[in-house]
């Protein structure tokens, strides 16, 4: 791979330095840019050059970014908010074990976007770090300067290091990524790999990298309580929260996390998903600060550990870091959801779960890694305990297995004893033209991860896709080609639970923009009952134009009711589902999101006797979206969020749903760790209070009665030392 070597200065380069064209004290000075998209190493279409140095406490980037300052796509938005944003970036393997990579994102407005990159698991984009970025658009395009202190980077404490580096630009009018060294598709999902070396840093460290990060948390809340004896009533709470948070560094590559009384809320609020009529559980990704922050240690092939099992706690602590060629990552935290979840006369009424995980893996060879992982959580007298192996193995640059084996030991509260195992398989090929893979999973009966997200146990599934892609270097097309998907599972008995084709033809444009079709067929065991299902999809995305973005999804074909009104058995039925995102900036600080779900159901011609087609369910989600970025600091958002549920109660066990609500929340985010939040949401649902009869509660026509409301607002700031 090539190399490169920073030179160290004594005065640190500016930004006014690289607009003006005033001579810098010294650098490496890169240019040859080549893209992996839509090229696969032609040269970058717009001139870029990056000028790299250091000195005792920081690595600086500067990058020039020729273009038309009318062409170029940037906004001023909230941090890590620039995804379809033109950019540039720099990656760093600090271990330069061509594996994980830190990447530091830098729009025209300098807004910043953070994470981790790990080779054949992908983007972690929880990791936050404190890093300093100065940008300005310039009559022949724009000119970023990065300034990375040594304290956010964990890295091996040695005199010398090298680092492995990539260093990019996005010019997302043209889909182009560009990249020094060039990285190919046809050696991909080996990303890090690739990556160049960079050389010249000596005498550097983290220093003691302690933080010490306190909040403080006010809120005021009124609440329909449904948990008292009797009729529910409309309580009223005010809530003064703080806490501390410390974080310290050892031997500069292992970060000791803990907490007194953490903050584990979350201010911003999920995204819309439909729920109504859903076999397996659906999960909303984690976004508590404890939990986001080094994510990736805990993430395995199959998901032995979802954090957001861990509902309440009061406590928590962390170790995540490397130590030459071992990686290791330990949490523990408890949670006080098991004790509330009862009633008061409960013997386990106030009793608390304790949760562990434990995270061990050895680097081998080249790219590859073989990896000990074990969770436990405790409740009372009843347990979990899950104990994994998992390896990742790369034979050449195009084939890799990831493979794991687990087993599972539960005692239940009531003494059942359960026990089981899981193993899952997945071999894999990839480049530029052909995609290929083919995953096994095989769970028995008593398997359980109580800590992690395992829809479904007693199967044994075999899954293939092999796709090709064709690829255009002119015109509006960029690629386009079909795709194959087949699914079988069984259970243990050997009887077909599932299977599965699905035939995919896709086509990617500039500017965004994105075609997918696709048709399938399948069967699916449920109750005992095989249902024959045949579906029609298609997805259409563009940001053909730079202030507007459109995304779309329909499906229609065939469905089961999951849940039949009582003394009924699953029929099915004809489903439609619809989807609708629009986003508008309007101007260059506003941004505006319009959000549509739609999932119907109604029966067939002889379902259940009917002589005619009738709605089982009708499910609408509606949400707008507003923020306004005021500063590359500070930012309004406000959300208006309806949901209405529409069943046929003869048919299916739902209840006529309707809320409504909204959400408005100021945001100070001076850096991760220092900001301030003031938030009011309000909640409205189509009930009523009727203390003749239990449940107390009846169902009305409209959203009119308020269910919940809640100020709050939220200070903290990080110390580093």
């Amino acid at each position: 791979m090539p190399s490169i070597h920073i030179p160290k200065v004594t005065r640190a380069p500016k930004l006014a330095d690289f607009i003006e064209g005033t001579p810098r004290e010294a650098e490496c000075v890169v240019t040859d840019f080549r893209q992996m998209d839509p090229g696969d190493g032609t040269p970058v279409s717009q001139p870029t050059a990056a000028f790299l140095s250091y000195d005792e406490k920081n690595l600086y980037a500067a990058f020039i970014a020729k273009d038309d300052p009318k062409l170029i796509r940037a906004r001023v938005a909230k941090r890590k908010q620039i995804l379809t944003d033109d950019r540039i970036t720099i990656n760093i393997d600090t271990f330069h074990d061509h594996l994980h990579a830190y990447w530091f994102d830098v729009n025209p407005y300098a807004i910043q976007f953070d994470g981790i990159t790990t080779d054949g698991y992908g983007d972690d984009f929880s990791w936050e770090g404190l890093w300093h970025t100065e940008a300005k658009i310039v009559a022949d395009g724009y000119v970023v300067l990065i300034t990375i202190p040594f304290k956010t980077l964990r890295f091996p404490d040695a005199e010398s290091q090298t680092w492995g580096v990539v260093l990019g630009r996005f010019i997302n009018r043209n889909n182009e990524f560009s990249m020094w060294p060039f990285v190919t598709r046809r050696k991909l999902p080996q990303f890090v790999a690739q990556f160049g070396h960079m050389e010249g840093l000596r005498g550097i460290s983290p220093g003691r990298n302690l933080y010490f990060t306190p909040y403080g948390l006010l809120s005021k809340s009124r609440y329909l309580d449904q948990t008292v004896a009797g009729p529910p009533v409309m309580a009223r709470s005010t809530d003064p929260r703080a806490g501390l948070d410390a974080k310290m560094v050892i031997k500069d590559a292992l970060t000791l996390d803990m907490t007194l009384n953490p903050d584990f809320s979350q201010v911003e609020s999920d995204e819309p998903q439909v729920t109504v009529n859903q076999r397996f559980e659906v999960v909303y990704p984690e976004k508590r600060p404890f939990f986001m922050e080094n994510a990736s240690y805990f993430n395995t092939p199959q998901n032995l550990f979802f954090s957001r099992r861990i509902v309440d706690p009061e406590y928590g602590i962390r170790l995540t870091g490397k130590l030459g060629r071992w990686g290791i990552g330990v949490l523990a935290a408890d949670d006080r959801a098991p004790g509330k979840s009862v009633a008061s006369t409960d013997p386990l009424h106030g009793k608390r779960a304790t949760d562990a995980v434990l995270s061990l893996q050895r680097d081998l060879f080249h790219d590859s890694h073989v990896r000990l992982f074990v969770t436990d959580r405790e409740f009372s007298n009843g347990y979990n305990r899950v104990a994994a192996l998992d390896t990742r193995l790369h034979f050449s640059s195009k084939w890799f297995l990831t493979a794991q084996g687990a087993n599972s030991q539960t005692r239940l509260l009531d003494g059942t004893q359960l026990s089981g195992s899981t193993y899952y398989a997945k071999l894999n090929r990839q480049d530029r033209k052909l995609q290929y893979y083919t995953t096994y999973t095989d769970r028995s009966p008593g398997f359980r991860a109580d800590l992690g997200y395992i829809p479904r146990v007693d199967i044994r599934e075999v899954k293939s896709r092999i796709g090709y892609k064709w690829w255009r270097e002119k015109g509006a097309l960029v690629n386009f080609g079909p795709a194959l998907i087949v699914l079988g599972n069984w259970n243990r008995r050997g009887q077909t639970q599932d299977w599965e084709a699905d035939l995919e033809w896709s086509m990617e444009f500039k500017r965004l923009t994105s075609l997918i079709a696709t048709r399938g067929e399948s069967m699916e065991l449920y109750l005992g009952r095989e249902f024959r299902k045949s579906s029609n999809y298609v997805q259409f995305k563009t940001e053909w134009l730079k202030w507007l973005a459109w995304s779309s999804s329909y499906t229609n074909g065939a469905g089961v009711n999951y849940y039949p009104a009582s003394g009924l058995a699953p029929e099915l039925g004809d489903s439609q589902n619809a989807t609708a995102e629009l986003t508008l900036r309007p101007v260059n600080r506003l941004r505006l999101d319009e959000t549509y779900i739609y999932s119907q159901l109604k029966t067939r011609k002889g379902w259940s006797g009917l002589p005619v087609v009738v709605s089982v369910y009708n499910n609408h989600i509606a949400r707008s979206k507003l923020n306004y970025q005021f500063t590359r600091e500070f930012s309004f958002r406000a959300i208006v969020d309806y949901n209405t549920v529409l069943p046929n109660t003869s048919l299916v066990s739902l209840e006529p749903a309707r809320r409504a609500g909204y959400d408005l929340l100021f945001t100070y985010l001076l850096h991760p760790g220092t900001a301030i939040y003031a938030g009011y949401t309000d909640i409205y649902q189509n009930l009523a209070l009727d203390p003749s009869r239990p449940p107390y509660l009846r169902y009305t026509n409209y959203p009119d009665f308020n269910t919940g409301r809640q100020a709050f607002v939220k200070l903290s700031y990080q110390f580093r030392f």
